[in-house]
């Protein structure tokens, strides 16, 4: 059963490729210990493209934010480059770039990007949603 109270974690991430499989393995731990284990396969997949966008395009520090309200998981990455992302009309033309947002669109209930301030640095938080139903 789905907890019913919300809840938030944020994981603070280094500029370092490997902070992906550290992403991964705490989102499954969290998941897990949440009695959320069907949502962690799909949940994994976003986080690690979300992650791995924002440690491979910027040069800053980075953080992924898990959060569980009404029914819904919110998984975002913050990033230090205020850029967006291409816009989803531009995802399957980029080539190469591009397909983990495309996968992000197409796994997601949801996902959107707003452009955010953490710890006086200027970047952009990119988000998905998935619904436990």
């Amino acid at each position: 059963m789905p907890p019913a109270d919300p809840w938030e974690y944020t994981l603070y991430i280094p500029n370092d490729l490997r902070a992906v499989t550290v992403a991964r393995r705490t989102l499954r731990l969290i998941l897990t210990m949440h009695g959320l284990i069907r949502l962690t396969d799909t949940a994994e997949l976003l986080a690690a493209e979300l992650v791995s966008n924002a440690v491979r395009h910027t040069k800053g520090p980075a953080a992924l934010r898990v959060r569980w309200s009404a029914g819904v998981l919110r998984i975002g990455a913050w990033d230090a480059d205020p850029e967006p992302p291409p816009p989803p009309g531009e995802l399957e033309v980029l080539g190469e770039e591009g397909r983990g947002l495309a996968l992000v669109a197409a796994c997601a209930d949801l996902w959107g990007w707003q452009p955010l301030a953490r710890h006086g640095n200027r970047g952009k938080y990119v988000w998905c949603e998935l619904a436990a139903a």
